[in-house]
């Protein structure tokens, strides 16, 4: 169900960039806000490995460095049916974890100096799985196909500044329309792409589960990196924090706000999680 609402989303996505693209830009404008709109988000995803390693302060490790946890990694990966990933630590005292890679071939699963101390064991196995769930998904190419559709969107208002606004229109379209869709495209774009990211956070979290074995400890450790999210700063830039696995900004809010969050508030990732293990 997950990945149905994620076709659903980057379908309706992809429909408002032609809607607004065409009306706006004509169909060489259509072209140019797709270039530049996706040539940044897929530089950082050939090279978001180092790029992601950097803004959390990350190091890569081998087994001589932490065999636990590179054995855990090891061994769950086995039973996801991957191939080994890079692993690495950051030097953050939040417990939290992240993964990145352009695909399964090149992935790093990361998890924090704080999360090695904080979390058990069982529960830090959950967090491992949930990551290699996202490369198993291949989460980083789906959200960065997003992010591009979204980001041609942002760039559609331009094409008008610039004189590069649509000129294959007969008789061309009333000036307010153009405004209110120069407004509100955009802004309909990032709602969208928000949902794309918290679909994909509820099927790793589903996958993870089932690379685990068991969803209960995927749900604590989910439970225990909230709590920590909101007492212990992590220092990232923002565009850093929708690749960890719960906000390491604690910048959750209700309402609206919800709708403009990467990841679904944790109370529901529990709940599907624990609803996962009633079933069992």
């Amino acid at each position: 169900m997950n990945n149905v609402k994620t076709f659903i989303l980057m379908a309706g996505l992809m429909a408002l960039f032609l809607v607004v693209g065409q009306a706006i830009g004509g169909q060489q404008g259509l072209m140019m806000a797709l270039i530049m709109g996706s040539a940044m988000n897929f530089i950082m995803y050939f090279f978001s490995d180092k790029m992601v390693l950097k803004m959390y302060g990350a190091k890569v490790i081998t087994r001589d460095d932490a065999p636990q946890l590179y054995d855990m990694v090891d061994r769950l990966r086995q039973r996801a049916g991957l191939p080994m990933p890079v692993v690495a630590i950051a030097n953050q005292d939040q417990p939290n974890a992240f993964a990145t890679g352009r695909n399964a071939h090149h992935a790093v699963v990361a998890v924090t100096r704080g999360i090695l101390t904080a979390m058990p064991k069982d529960e830090l196995e959950g967090v491992i799985a949930h990551e290699l769930a996202h490369i198993k998904n291949r989460d980083m190419l789906i959200s960065t196909v997003a992010a591009g559709i979204a980001g041609a969107i942002g760039y559609l208002p331009y094409l008008l500044m610039f004189g590069g606004g649509r000129s294959d229109d007969g008789e061309g379209q009333h000036p307010l329309v153009g405004m209110a869709m120069i407004i509100i495209a955009p802004i309909a774009a990032m709602i969208i792409q928000m949902a794309v990211s918290r679909q994909r956070e509820f099927e790793a979290d589903r996958v993870g589960a089932e690379i685990l074995g068991r969803p209960q400890p995927l749900a604590n450790a989910l439970q225990r990196l909230d709590a920590m999210a909101h007492r212990i700063p992590m220092h990232i830039p923002q565009a850093a924090a929708p690749l960890a696995q719960v906000n390491p900004l604690a910048a959750y809010g209700g309402g609206m706000m919800k709708l403009f969050s990467t990841h679904p508030p944790t109370e529901e990732r529990v709940a599907k999680l624990e609803q996962m293990a009633i079933g069992r």
